[in-house]
Formats: C-alpha cells, structure tokens, sequence
C-alpha cells in the first residue's frame, strides 16, 4: 500500500465548523520538500481554494522523486485542450512524474459556479478522457488531431500551438468514483481510480470493485485503486478524542448528501441519511453530528493514535486498495519523524524503489 498526502502537508478534515485554512504558497516548495523527506509516493493538490496545476509547478521544482497528481481537477470546467496542455507542462516539468487526476463535480457547481452546460457525467468523462488522451497522442506523434465522439469534435491542428514529444509521454490518467457506474468508466479508460471517503471496505469489495473487474478484463495494463479515508489521528489520547468529533461531524456531513446515499445503502443507513438530510436543509449542525452514533462512526472513521495509524490502516484496507492519502500535522521535528515513521510502515518498498 502505497502513502500519498494533500498540500499543504498534515492538512486535516475542517468538519462542518471549524473553517479551512488558506495554501500558503510561500510554503509549498518546503512542505514538498517534507513530504518527499518522509518518503511518499505521491504528492496530491485538489481544486478548492488554488489551481492544482500551478502549485503542483511550485513542488516540481522543489523535488525530484515524489510523484505529483491533481486529487481532483474539475474536468467539466474545462476543455480537454486546456486540461491536455496543462498536464502536458507539468508532465515535462517534473521529468515525468506527475498524474492527472480528475472529477466531474455536480450538475450544481457545473451550471452554477463554472457556468457551463450540464451533461450525463459518466458518458462525458468517457468522452473527456478519450479526448485529452487524443491531444496526447497528437503531440507526441506530432500527426494531426482527429478525435470525434458524441461530445466533442477536435480536427484542428496549427504546429504553432503544437507542443514538441516528450520524453516521458505517457502520463497516467485517474478518474473520481464514488458509485459502480463512475468505477466501471474509469476502468473502461484511465489507469486507476480515486474513491471518495465515503466508501469503507465492504463498500469496495461488494460494489466497486466488481464494475472495476468487469470492465478491466477487456482492458490491459494495471489499474489502481486509490482512498482517502476518514482519519482521527494524534499523539495523545486526549487530543486524539477531539478529532474523533471533528471526523464525526465531516461524516454527519456525508452522510446527509444525497449524492453519497450509495456507499450507505448496503448498512441499512437510508432512512437516517435521509432524515439527516432534512437536518442539513435547515442548517442543524449541532443535530446533525449527534445522529451520527459511535457504531457508524467507527464503521468509516479509522481511529487510531499516531503509533497505531499505519497498522488501523493495514487492517482495514490490504489487499483492497493500492494507494491510501494520509497525513498529521508537522509543526516539530518529532512530528516529521512520526510521519516518516507512519510512512514507512504503510509501504509496500522502500522509497527509492518507488519511484522507478
């Protein structure tokens, strides 16, 4: 199981009250420098607050093994050319490690906040990776663009805006899932998958993971499984009861989306999502976090002190995904070396041999 972790390094899950802290981009080419140190594999940035693609540059320069990937872009909000040449840049930039890692979003924050036209997502990020994997073939090839589905018609190619081969062309592509359907598109036309936290083992093992089988079996090449799990972890015991409530309330807030009501389906959980849901409508924060009772909690938080993470860890997730993002705050020297030491013990090799 290989480790990877946000930017800015030991982020941790806000909940519902406590407000995200803004990306010191002062700090992302020390904070990439750390994380390569403690010996990830991988180096993620998703798209909330910056652009992934520009501070994923910052920690290319900064480091020289850990790979780098988007943990998600929002595919939808831009078009396959646009997101094609950025990869493309970060892919040379980092000398051939980075990954594209994208996400549909919801039809909301599509028509609404990005304003453009809403389509089916799964048929769509069909399309969109076939498209972006088109323009990559065209550059590295340098032949000319002919990509035609039911969403887009791409036949235009100017060598003036056609960037040269690289030595590293082949830059895998990751697709968001949270249900079968979103899995078995991914497996039908990226490299891996990232899951979102909602999706605890059982829901892997007995949903995802057979769409990711039955479209894998007509494709070739490996195919890997990435989570970030819900995580209450700290030092001490004391510290470590706080955030068990802070990940009890990021949960409260899952669990009352109706986007997520799948992963929760197979636990007999309907009902109570649904009349959490209600609770959110009218804002009852508070309420909501209390509907979430220890029985559930413990099914999709992995609690555990920083000593016993990379074990809780094991026990939860081997043999069902290949990839887990994890982090702790590191404000001291101990904490860098309690991260490395979580690190080691979540991975498969060493990490000299990851990178090859």
């Amino acid at each position: 199981m290989r480790s990877e972790t946000l930017l800015p390094l030991g982020k941790l899950d806000p909940g519902l009250a406590q407000p995200e802290s803004a990306l010191d981009l002062s700090r992302v080419a020390a904070d990439a420098q750390r994380v390569e140190a403690a010996g990830y594999h991988g180096l993620l940035m998703e798209e909330t607050k910056d652009d992934p693609f520009q501070v994923l540059a910052l920690a290319a320069q900064a480091t020289t093994r850990v790979h780098l990937g988007t943990s998600v872009a929002i595919a939808f909000a831009r078009s396959p050319y646009v997101t094609a040449m950025s990869a493309w840049t970060l892919q040379k930039l980092s000398g051939g490690r980075f990954e594209l890692g994208l996400g549909s979003q919801v039809r909301g924050h599509i028509v609404r906040r990005f304003g453009m036209d809403w389509h089916p997502p799964g048929p769509w990020m069909r399309d969109y990776v076939r498209a972006v994997r088109a323009i990559w073939s065209s550059w590295q090839n340098q032949t000319p663009l002919d990509f035609e589905s039911d969403r887009y018609n791409l036949n235009l190619t100017v060598p003036l805006f056609t960037p040269p081969p690289l030595e590293h062309p082949d830059i895998p592509v990751l697709v968001a899932a949270v249900n079968p359907y979103m899995c078995g598109i991914a497996a039908e036309v990226a490299d891996g998958v990232r899951l979102h936290p909602v999706c605890t083992p059982r829901y892997i093992r007995e949903a995802l993971l057979p769409a990711i089988e039955a479209k894998r079996a007509i494709q070739a090449g490996a195919f890997e499984v990435c989570l970030k799990p819900l995580i209450a972890t700290a030092r001490d015991d004391a510290t470590l009861a706080e955030r068990r409530e802070v990940a009890r309330q990021r949960l409260a807030f899952y669990m009352s989306t109706p986007a997520y009501g799948r992963a929760f389906e197979p636990f007999g959980l309907t009902t109570l999502c649904q009349d959490m849901a209600e609770l959110s409508r009218q804002q009852q924060w508070q309420q909501l976090a209390e509907r979430v009772s220890d029985e559930v909690l413990e099914q999709w938080v992995v609690v555990a002190r920083y000593d016993e993470l990379a074990s809780a860890l094991r026990q939860r997730f081997d043999g069902i995904i290949d990839r887990v993002e994890v982090s702790i705050p590191v404000e001291s020297a101990q904490d860098q070396a309690d991260l490395s030491a979580i690190v080691a013990a979540l991975d498969d090799a060493p990490a000299d041999q990851q990178a090859q």
